[in-house]
């Protein structure tokens, strides 16, 4: 059997690209069926996220790699060319290490993050319900999953925020050890507050409110998260709730000024508010860092947290490199071992047959009379005879050969002594 895998992703493709070669799941199903009629494939999964379309294969001994690539591009109707040139594939262990190195977040494009074993799970458990998943590349994603789980558990690799919406609940975090208790204000609905909304929802914050300037798009973001809606203009009556204000708006002009934070800290009685502005131009006055109980951090404050977290991550996907080595090298021992198993048991089924064979001509040899000592003399003589012949004749081929190596090797492995 051999291993393959096959694909683009960010670093190879163009967002266009990688839209056109996507199999989302209205079409996976048939697309693993498509692909497991494809001569000598004996198992497969389709791995397709935004950032990656991989196509992992065992195929038989004698199974062509190309056929694979010609599958995925009649598939998607491609240009062959436009294809080729974004296209990479690994053979062997090379695709044991590339799949455990995407599964721990080390290909992606945030390093370390984790969304992608959670993709990873559901692509191998669609190729497990549709029949396409054996032996060797079963035990090789299930393999992975335990290396990825090994990586989060005794590495740092995602414990530290290295995108500007983690990095803002992080800091939150920092100073409010206990998310649960507390109440925020996001001002905005892009992308950017719809992740720290994410996230806030993780640490089970007592209440989210979201202001913006349209009122739609807040909503959205309400019914999903349970947060309460607001416009901008209602800002003054909901700050002094919030012990927490994360900040991203489009805005040319500050919203929040230092009056109004300062109003808002009367009316809370001097409890202390954490303000993160991450919006550019600013959203948040720098003058509000001037107040008493008020800390003011803005996106420039995160870009700092996170080239620290960066470097940590990075030192810890060093530490995860080493782990996935040596999670694939045994792996790859157990991969081998298939090869010896087969063919141990054809060497067996040999050795069973010429005793058969002796046996056979022995019983006749007794039926007719002739003496018992004599007949297992020579059953013994012609069954070392034949047991022997193959080991004697390669021994002999590397004597002629002159190969001291092969002789080195057949003298250890049969228990010789050589002179």
């Amino acid at each position: 059997m051999s291993l393959l895998v096959l694909g683009i992703n960010h670093k190879t493709a163009s967002v266009a690209l990688r839209e056109r070669v996507a199999f989302g799941p209205d079409i996976a199903a048939e697309a693993l069926q498509e692909l497991m009629q494809i001569p000598q494939m004996v198992e497969a999964v389709i791995l397709s996220t935004c950032n990656r379309t991989e196509i992992y294969c065992c195929l038989e001994p004698d199974g062509n790699p190309d056929a694979v690539r010609l599958w995925l591009q009649h598939f998607h109707q491609l240009d062959k060319e436009e294809l080729q040139a974004c296209l990479y594939q690994y053979h062997g262990e090379e695709t044991v290490r590339h799949l455990m190195r995407v599964a721990c977040g080390l290909d992606s494009l945030v390093l370390g993050e984790s969304q992608i074993l959670g993709q990873i799970k559901l692509s191998y458990n669609q190729s497990q319900q549709q029949g396409c998943l054996k032996g060797i590349l079963d035990r090789l994603f299930q393999k992975t999953f335990s290396v990825a789980k090994r990586v989060r558990t005794e590495t740092e690799i995602g414990a530290s925020a290295v995108s500007v919406a983690f990095a803002a609940v992080s800091l939150a975090k920092r100073i409010f050890s206990d998310l649960s208790r507390t109440k925020v204000l996001l001002v905005g609905a892009g992308e950017t507050i719809e992740l720290v909304a994410r996230h806030l929802k993780e640490q089970a914050v007592s209440q989210m409110m979201v202001a913006n300037r349209t009122l739609e798009r807040a909503q959205n973001l309400a019914e999903e998260f349970g947060a309460q809606v607001m416009t901008l203009e209602q800002i003054p009556d909901y700050l002094p709730k919030a012990d927490i204000v994360i900040s991203s708006t489009a805005s040319p002009l500050a919203i929040i000024g230092k009056g109004l934070v300062e109003r808002a800290l009367k009316a809370r009685r001097q409890r202390p508010m954490l303000l993160v502005d991450i919006a550019v131009p600013r959203d948040i006055e720098p003058e509000v860092d001037e107040l008493n109980d008020a800390y003011l951090y803005t996106v420039d404050d995160l870009h700092g947290i996170i080239e620290q977290n960066m470097a940590a991550r990075q030192q810890a996907a060093e530490q995860a490199e080493v782990i996935i080595k040596e999670e694939r090298d045994q792996y790859m021992s157990w991969y081998r071992s298939l090869e010896s198993v087969t063919l141990i048991r054809d060497y067996r089924s040999r050795a069973e047959q010429l005793q058969q064979q002796e046996l056979t001509l022995a019983l006749h040899a007794l039926e007719q009379g002739k003496d018992s000592a004599e007949v297992v003399q020579r059953l013994a003589r012609r069954l070392t005879n034949k047991l022997t012949h193959t080991p004697t004749r390669a021994l002999n081929e590397a004597g002629k050969a002159g190969d001291h190596d092969i002789l080195a090797v057949l003298a250890q492995k049969l228990k010789l002594t050589q002179r």
